[in-house]
C-alpha cells in the first residue's frame, strides 16, 4: 500500500489522482490576443471541475487571461514547439498551477519531450510511475498527519479517529465539515461545508472559549472583516484534527496543536476559541 503524508493511498485513489493531474483535457488560460495569435479554439462556458479548479488553482489565475484553451495530449504535441513553449510560459505568467520545471523533474522525464526545455504541463503519458510522481506532488507544503501516535481518542469527538488520517474522494470537503463531522455530524466531511451552516453550527454547539490542552475546543480563524477563514478542533494530549484546504491533495489529519497554529499563520488572520457543548 502506497502511503503519502502518513496516510494509506489505495490503488483506486492513486488512479483517480492521475486523472484530476493530468486530465483527458486540459485548461490553458489565454488573453483575447494570445488565442487570436496562437490559433488556439477558446470554449468561454465550459467550466474546470472542482478538481481542476485545485489542480490548477484557478482561482489565482490572472483575471485577463480570461480565455480558455482545452487540449488533449495529442492537441498539444501538434502545435508548433513555438507556439507550445509560449504557452506554457504564459501559464507561468498568468498564475496557473501544474506547470513545474524540467530541472526539478529530470530524474523521471526525458527533457527532449518538454515545450522548451524549461517548463511542462503533465500528461498521462509522463505518468508511468505514478506511485513515483504523486506523492511529492500531493505532499508539497504540507507536513504528515500524525495520527499513528496518539494513544488517546477522546469520547466527545465521536468520529475523530474514524475520520483522522484520511484522503477525499475528490475536491470539495473542508475544514468546517471535517470539525463538524468530528463532532458527531453525519454526511459533513464529505461536503464542501459553507462558512453560513458552519457558523450556525457553532452558535447552537458551542461556546466561548476554550483549552489548548482539552479536547473539544474549536480554532476558529477570521479575517479582518470577521468572514471564517480556517477552523480545526482539538483533541487533547496536545493533538489537533484539521483539513488544510478543500482539495483533493489535501488529507483530513492530525497535526499538534502548535503544528496547526504556525502552518495556519497568515496576515490580518485573528484566532478564537470555541468550547464543543456536550
Amino acid at each position: 500500500m502506497l502511503t503519502v503524508l502518513g496516510v494509506d493511498v489505495s490503488p483506486g485513489l492513486l488512479d483517480r489522482w492521475v486523472d484530476w493531474l493530468a486530465p483527458e483535457e486540459q485548461p490553458f488560460f489565454l488573453t483575447k490576443k494570445q488565442a487570436s495569435q496562437w490559433g488556439l479554439p477558446v470554449d468561454d462556458v465550459r467550466e474546470p471541475t472542482a478538481e481542476q479548479r485545485d489542480t490548477y488553482r484557478t482561482y489565482d489565475v490572472d483575471r485577463k487571461a480570461a480565455r480558455i484553451s482545452w487540449l488533449t495530449e495529442a492537441a498539444y504535441a501538434d502545435l508548433p514547439k513555438a507556439t507550445r513553449a509560449a504557452l506554457v510560459r504564459a501559464q507561468v505568467s498568468h498564475g496557473r498551477d501544474a506547470v513545474p520545471t524540467v530541472r526539478g523533474w529530470s530524474s523521471v522525464l526525458d527533457a527532449r519531450q518538454q515545450a522548451d526545455g524549461h517548463r511542462f504541463v503533465w500528461w498521462t503519458s509522463l505518468l508511468p510511475d505514478a506511485d513515483v510522481v504523486l506523492p511529492p506532488i500531493v505532499s508539497r507544503d504540507l507536513g504528515p498527519s500524525r495520527h499513528a501516535e496518539v494513544r488517546t481518542w477522546p469520547a466527545e469527538l465521536p468520529r475523530a479517529r474514524e475520520l483522522a488520517g484520511a484522503f477525499p474522494d475528490g475536491s470539495g470537503p473542508n475544514c468546517f465539515g471535517t470539525v463538524m463531522a468530528a463532532c458527531g455530524v453525519d454526511g459533513a466531511e464529505e461536503v464542501w461545508m459553507q462558512r453560513e451552516p458552519f457558523e450556525q453550527w457553532l452558535a447552537e454547539h458551542t461556546t466561548t472559549g476554550g483549552r489548548d490542552d482539552a479536547p473539544g475546543t474549536v480554532f476558529v480563524w477570521r479575517d479582518a472583516g470577521q468572514a471564517v477563514q480556517h477552523a480545526a478542533i482539538t483533541l487533547g494530549d496536545g493533538w489537533m484534527l484539521h483539513k488544510p484546504s478543500q482539495s483533493w491533495m489535501s488529507p483530513r489529519k492530525v497535526r499538534t496543536v502548535g503544528e496547526v497554529k504556525r502552518s495556519t499563520r497568515t496576515a490580518g488572520w485573528r484566532l478564537q476559541r470555541r468550547s464543543v457543548v456536550l
